[in-house]
Parts: C-alpha cells; sequence; structure tokens
C-alpha cells in the first residue's frame, strides 16, 4: 500500500484551511509567512498540485522537496516557482517529523491577472517550468532585495483593499520576476562547474545519437528527448544554452546538424541526397534550405569551396 497523498487545491482558500491558516484577506492572492502555518496540510510524505501559481522562499532542514523525478535538500533558502498544475512532492527524513518551515510564499490565482499585461507575460518567464532542484539560490543580498519587495506587497495586502490594491501588488510582482529572471542568468555563469557539465552531457547525448543511427531513423531529437536524458527540465535547458551560447535548445540542435552536415560534405563522398537522408531529412529540398539559412552557401557550394 502506498502512504503517498496527493493533495489538489482548486482555490488559495482551501490552501489556508488546510494549512491551518486564517481566511485570506483576497480569495485570488495570498501572502504567507511560513512560520505562522499551523499545521503541514498533510503528516509523512505527500504531495501538492495547485491551481494557482506558487512563489516560493523556503528553508525546512530534515525535509527534501520533490518535483518530477528530481529532489533536493532546501535546508538553505531557495526560491522556486510553481505554475498551476504542476505537482510538488515533500519527504521528511525517515523517522523524523517536518520542521517548521521558514521563509514565505505569493500565491497567485489565474483570475487575479485577468485583464492585466502580465496575465499573458507571465507565461515568458520560463522559470516557471523548471524543476525543483533548478531552483535560484539567492545571495544574502539578492534575498535581503527580494524580502524588501514582499514585505511591499505584504503591507498593501493587508492594508483596506482598494482599486489600486490589484495594480501595486502586480507591479511589485513584476519586478520581482524581473529580478528573478536577472538572478538566475548570474546563476547560470557562477555556476559554471555544474552548467558546463550539462553542456559535456549534451554533446556527448548528439554525438551517440548521430553515431547510433537514429539520426537517420527517426530524425533530430526532440527537446523534451533530450532534456529528459540529461535530467533537466526543456525550460532549463534551453535557458541555461541561452545564457552559454546565445542560442536556445532548438538552434543549438540546428547548428549541430549543420557542423555534422559540414563535416561529411568535406569529408566523404556521400551525395548531398545521401548526407541528408543520414542526418534525417526525409526531403533534400529541407536540408538544403536550413544548410544555406546557417551558412548562406548551398551544401554544393560549400563542398565545391573544398575541390
Amino acid at each position: 500500500m502506498n502512504d503517498h497523498q496527493l493533495h489538489r487545491f482548486h482555490t488559495i482558500t482551501e490552501y489556508h484551511r488546510a494549512a491551518g491558516l486564517a481566511k485570506p484577506a483576497h480569495p485570488l492572492v495570498s501572502l504567507v509567512n511560513l512560520d505562522e502555518l499551523n499545521r503541514p496540510v498533510a503528516e509523512g510524505p505527500f504531495s501538492l498540485i495547485y491551481d494557482f501559481y506558487s512563489i516560493s522562499m523556503k528553508r525546512v532542514n530534515n525535509t527534501r522537496f520533490r518535483y518530477g523525478q528530481q529532489s533536493s535538500d532546501f535546508d538553505e533558502g531557495v526560491l522556486f516557482f510553481m505554475a498551476p498544475g504542476q505537482v510538488f512532492g515533500v519527504e521528511t527524513d525517515k523517522g523524523n517529523v517536518m520542521h517548521q518551515p521558514e521563509g514565505w510564499m505569493i500565491l497567485i490565482h489565474p483570475d487575479f491577472l485577468w485583464n492585466t499585461p502580465l496575465a499573458k507575460t507571465i507565461r515568458q518567464y520560463e522559470f516557471f517550468s523548471y524543476s525543483v532542484y533548478e531552483a535560484l539560490y539567492l545571495s544574502d543580498k539578492e534575498e535581503t532585495m527580494l524580502t524588501t519587495l514582499v514585505q511591499t506587497i505584504e503591507q498593501e495586502y493587508h492594508a483596506n483593499m482598494d482599486r489600486f490594491s490589484q495594480r501595486v501588488i502586480i507591479a511589485q510582482l513584476e519586478l520581482l520576476l524581473t529580478y528573478s529572471e536577472r538572478f538566475y542568468q548570474r546563476q547560470f555563469i557562477t555556476r559554471k562547474i555544474a552548467s558546463h557539465e550539462i553542456l559535456t552531457k549534451l554533446e556527448e547525448l548528439l554525438t551517440y545519437y548521430s553515431n547510433s543511427g537514429a539520426l537517420a531513423q527517426k530524425g533530430l531529437p526532440s527537446v523534451t528527448y533530450i532534456a529528459e536524458n540529461l535530467h533537466i527540465s526543456p525550460g532549463y535547458l534551453s535557458s541555461l544554452l541561452k545564457s552559454l551560447t546565445g542560442q536556445n535548445t532548438q538552434q543549438h540542435l540546428h547548428n549541430k546538424l549543420i557542423e555534422l552536415a559540414k563535416e561529411k560534405l568535406s569529408t566523404t563522398n556521400l551525395s548531398v541526397s545521401e548526407i541528408a537522408y543520414e542526418l534525417g531529412f526525409e526531403h533534400l529540398q529541407s536540408f538544403s534550405k536550413l544548410f544555406k539559412t546557417k551558412t548562406s552557401v548551398s551544401p554544393l557550394e560549400f563542398r565545391h569551396s573544398f575541390n
């Protein structure tokens, strides 16, 4: 029998009730100080699904958080983001009781964003699709900056709501998300070893995929296939590549394909059609068009430049 429990919260009010909190001041948005939680939403290992956005800065000793197939210890404060419908798991160390969490959490129902620019732009922040272990590790200075913004939201949230309240809260949320995007770029750079290990594994995966004949049989691997084999989320992979190489995952794949094409055009006697087939193209025209777009010359012109 599986003791792991799954809890879904359709509304912010439902979450407040399960956590032993007072009714939220606004049904569509809430700011929770985690040290005020009166009880965990469940005992033992459990998973949560929210039908609203969540931005959390948490510290919980002896507790692991799980997203998808990955887990992470959150003994230090980290920032992570959840979009509606994502599954978030919580596990305590065996034989231990979950400690009282520290930090804060902002809950935003999509309806709160209705008819505002953020309703559309929030989907452009790729970190809402990152896995928990790809969370944002804040420096002390960064944590102070974001906490100051959260305190402003908290003051507005507990004040008497008027027609300006939504605009003020959303303005602070937009600033918080913009700073988070900046801090993620810093993280990609400062965590160079981990980042470059991912790039190395990506190159090894693409080389293996090509040498195994899968390229000819199945075509270019999908972004999802690559991310799954690297054990990271597609959004995090794309953002990492964009930060380190200036290209997203699809662009990186196309450039790798062109490198292989150049190698075959310059070192083999295979026809252009045969090369196109080996690289997974059903139609020669599609291969020739991509090659010329990337190199400004046709495959034949490139080959002739070596003769």
